[in-house]
């Protein structure tokens, strides 16, 4: 693929490491918030976004954690009139990650203030013993009273977050979920199964025995999540992403008006045609093998072909950003094939799959012709589909969208 250096890049992701405590599941770099290193932290972040500044011009910026909900009011107003010093502002899609237990509507409004205009809520789950389970730190009125905050505050593009298959749920319990979080009307939602990372806790648990997988409960509540995410209005655009056409009882997509109006639309095609009004921008960019920053420790990017990574280490994070330099640890070029296969299993991952006139205007390679013997294996199981025009994967193989993917890389 080749990669305009001279253009702006037009996404923004920010890392925000800190959490109240770690969930049993999680395995982002995080740790528990600490008052003396948020401090540093931010002032370090501020120094990376000012060195980044002249080559973005973001349409669409997420903050991502960690929880980037625990930063304090002043916190969240240094690192944000530092973005408008250095030209940040004004993306069209501007998502904040939040927990229900750290949202407050002074917080919510000093977001929306600055343009911020889509809230992703970790929510995970709505049954006390399950929040418990996973490490959480909220409770289930927390969720209600947030989303209702979050409302008063102007938000009108809110993503719920929820986890299925999670040790010791029940299809009962599950169902109980999807009911009252759909009930809450939300724009967006998703939903994944839990994944057991090595060092996690939860890894070790299912290692030393605790409790066992059960693929095909595993199974039922995903399917029990398509019907009843369809029911409610919602289309599924992606393995675990579900997004609305229309705000839920309400005829009208989003409008699109400016960055400080209640809800930021997608502006005349920023979207492909084939995804609904309400997908996350943001991670359609991901999905489709566009160009990013990432800033934060651990944060990944993607610029002009090369792939960067930020060191793993608020601390080292921060030395290397007061000594004047980006705190990147790694930086990957991968040969052209390389980056094309990456680029297909990751587009993958979207119902439509990859239409093949796209797929080469993006990489530079025909699906058709470098990956017809996979593309063959996937159709003659039942996990792929293909026509003249593109290549997707069945519901059936959604399900399984990783073994799939895999099968598209390239050394």
């Amino acid at each position: 693929m080749t990669a305009l250096s001279s253009r702006p890049v037009t996404s923004l992701y920010v890392h925000v490491p800190f959490c109240a405590q770690k969930c049993e599941y999680c395995a982002f770099y995080s740790e528990a918030a600490s008052g003396e290193l948020i401090n540093r932290y931010v002032a370090a972040l501020v120094r990376e976004l000012e060195l980044i500044a002249p080559a973005a011009a973001p349409r669409t910026i997420f903050f991502g954690g960690g929880t980037p909900s625990l930063l304090t009011l002043r916190q969240w107003e240094t690192i944000l009139r530092a973005m408008e010093r250095a030209k940040l502002l004004g993306a069209a899609e501007w998502t904040v990650e939040c927990n229900p237990a750290t949202v407050s509507l002074d917080k919510a409004r000093l977001l929306r203030d600055f343009g911020v205009n889509r809230i992703s809520m970790g929510v995970q789950s709505l049954d006390e013993k399950l929040l418990d389970r996973l490490g959480r730190v909220h409770s289930r009125a927390m969720v209600f009273k947030s989303f209702d905050t979050l409302r008063a505050a102007g938000f009108d593009n809110i993503n719920v977050d929820l986890m299925f298959a999670i040790p010791g749920q029940t299809l009962a319990v599950w169902r109980a979920t999807l009911a009252e979080a759909l009930a809450l009307g939300s724009e967006h939602l998703s939903s994944y199964e839990v994944i057991y990372e090595e060092d996690t806790p939860l890894f070790h648990q299912m290692q030393a025995g605790e409790f066992s997988v059960d693929e095909d409960l595993a199974a039922a509540m995903f399917e029990e999540l398509l019907q009843r995410s369809a029911d409610a209005g919602f289309r599924q655009y992606e393995v675990a992403n579900f997004a609305r056409e229309t705000r839920a009882g309400s005829s009208a997509a989003p409008a699109n008006d400016a960055p400080s109006a209640p809800c930021v639309a997608p502006a005349a095609g920023s979207l492909p045609a084939d995804v609904p009004a309400f997908a996350c921008q943001h991670n359609v960019n991901y999905w489709r093998g566009g160009e990013f920053h990432g800033v934060g420790p651990s944060a990944t990017g993607y610029v002009a072909g090369e792939r960067t990574k930020n060191w793993a280490n608020t601390q080292l994070y921060c030395e290397q950003l007061e000594a004047g330099r980006r705190a990147i640890e790694s930086r990957e070029k991968l040969p052209p094939l390389g980056r094309a296969g990456e680029t297909a299993a990751f587009g993958l991952r979207m119902n439509h799959g990859w239409p093949f006139r796209q797929f080469q205007t993006v990489t530079g390679f025909d699906l058709r012709t470098e990956w017809r013997a996979e593309m063959d294996e996937l159709a003659a199981c039942g996990f792929a589909a293909r026509s003249d025009e593109r290549f997707q994967l069945t519901p059936l193989g959604l399900r399984y969208a990783d073994y799939a993917a895999e099968k598209f890389l390239r050394p």
